[in-house]
């Protein structure tokens, strides 16, 4: 355990305290973890090391091998298969999160999901099942592990998801996730009312564009990342680390006034209108 230094004004001896993180003591499971690239994954790190005790779900038997030794070097030996299309899976994914852990602090949604073609062309050509699938594992999905993870939090607790600014504004070939974020935000907003009276805060964070394995699925996402760091106010992008930091916060007690929100991690880009036209 790291330590840092007390010094006593007066006295010529240093005491050594343990370094206390501002998670310590608290229990957290992470939905989202793909590889060492997923945003899921920089917020897991930060967790860690703010103190708190980790548990890890991934999506299919595809995903363990990537995200097994992930958790691992972290310390978690929890590390469970859940498809949170499934209310049956759910229940039977907390029921082992309460048999390991007893009670649960933190829950971390970091899950989206749309078929490829829907992400393709215009977005009045959406299929009617590729909408529902989109908002079932993008935004629904929230709602399920939520109400799973609620009698867990016996001493109140924080839960975060993530989001992105093609919610509120368009963009191209997001198509189909604009709408399923959009309800993901709102979702965030009705679950923080429902819960606040039992101490269950509920925020997102819309993250700028970044290169992970969702964000592969989405045409251009390279050119997205190149303009929204020119146009941000920081003139650069953000990475999964500042994000994990951002989500730590959240998580915390430093956090205890904020629910119901979305904050943006984006290097300033919400805020700008247009970035400086080009020279005639």
């Amino acid at each position: 355990m790291p330590s840092e230094a007390t010094y006593f004004p007066g006295l010529s001896i240093t005491h050594t305290l343990p370094h206390m993180g501002m998670l310590d003591g608290k229990n957290a499971l992470i939905f989202g973890v793909a590889n060492d690239h997923s945003i899921a994954w920089g917020i897991a790190q930060a967790l860690h090391r703010e103190g708190a005790s980790l548990g890890f779900s991934y999506a299919g038997p595809n995903l363990e091998k990537r995200v097994r030794p992930l958790a691992e070097s972290l310390g978690s030996d929890f590390i469970d298969e859940c498809d949170v299309g499934s209310d049956e899976a759910i229940a039977a994914t907390f029921e082992r999160v309460k048999e390991r852990f007893g009670k649960l602090d933190i829950l971390v949604h970091a899950i989206a999901f749309a078929n490829r073609e829907d992400l393709m062309g215009r977005f009045v050509d959406t299929s009617r099942d590729g909408f529902l699938l989109a908002h079932n594992i993008s935004a629904y999905s929230l709602i399920g592990l939520t109400r799973a993870a609620r009698p867990l939090m016996v001493d109140g607790g924080s839960v975060v998801t993530m989001t992105y600014y093609g919610a509120e504004k368009v963009l191209p070939n997001y198509n189909v996730m604009g709408p399923a974020k959009a309800s993901l935000e709102a979702t965030v907003r009705y679950l923080a009312s429902d819960l606040g009276p039992e101490g269950i805060r509920v925020n997102a964070i819309s993250a700028g564009p970044i290169r992970t394995l969702a964000a592969s699925g989405i045409g251009g996402i390279r050119g997205f990342i190149k303009k929204a760091a020119e146009a941000a106010p920081l003139r650069r992008g953000v990475d999964i680390h500042e994000i994990g930091a951002t989500a730590a916060f959240l998580c915390s007690d430093g956090a205890g006034g904020i629910t119901g929100e979305t904050l943006y991690v984006d290097a300033g880009y919400n805020v700008m209108g247009m970035s400086e036209p080009d020279e005639a």
